[in-house]
C-alpha cells in the first residue's frame, strides 16, 4: 500500500532551511558540480545569498586555495561515487577563513544512476584553531 507524504515539500522546505549547518544540492555536470540548492543556513555560513551562487561549481568557496588534503580526498569520492566527510578551509563572502566540515553524499535516481550530491557544511573553526593551539603548545614543550 502507497502512502502519501507526510511531509510537504513546502514543510520540508522550511525544515532544511532552519538548520544551523549549510545544506546544498549539487548536480554533476562533467568535472563540475553545480549548486542548484543552498539552504539559509548556507548563506548564514558564508555570507553568500542563494542568488550570487546558483549554478556555480562551489569550488568557488576556496578562493586560490586549492592545495589541501580535504579536496584530495572529495575529488577521489566524487570519481568513485561515494560518500565522504572532510576538513576544507573555505572562505566567506567577505574573504575570511573559516574551516567546513564538509560531508557529501551521492543521491541515486531509481535506475541507479547517481544524478546529484547533498553536502552539509558545518563551521568547525573554533574546534580546529583550538586542535592547532594544543599541536602549539605541546611542540613549545617538547611533548608529543
Amino acid at each position: 500500500m502507497k502512502r502519501s507524504p507526510l511531509i510537504s515539500p513546502e514543510l520540508l522546505e522550511r525544515i532544511v532551511d532552519a538548520s544551523e549547518d549549510g545544506i546544498v544540492v549539487a548536480e554533476q555536470e562533467g568535472d563540475e558540480n553545480i549548486l542548484i540548492y543552498v539552504n539559509k543556513g548556507f548563506e548564514r555560513l558564508t555570507g553568500y545569498s542563494a542568488d550570487e551562487i546558483l549554478y556555480q561549481d562551489c569550488r568557488f568557496l576556496q578562493n586560490d586555495d586549492r592545495d589541501q588534503e580535504g579536496l584530495t580526498a572529495i575529488r577521489l569520492a566524487l570519481r568513485e561515487g561515494r560518500p565522504c566527510r572532510t576538513v576544507l578551509r573555505n572562505y566567506h563572502k567577505d574573504g575570511t577563513l573559516f574551516y567546513n566540515e564538509l560531508s557529501i553524499t551521492p543521491v541515486h535516481d531509481e535506475d541507479d544512476n547517481l544524478t546529484y550530491y547533498i553536502g552539509v557544511q558545518k563551521d568547525v573553526t573554533e574546534r580546529v584553531e583550538a586542535q592547532m593551539e594544543l599541536e602549539r603548545l605541546k611542540a613549545q614543550h617538547g611533548l608529543e
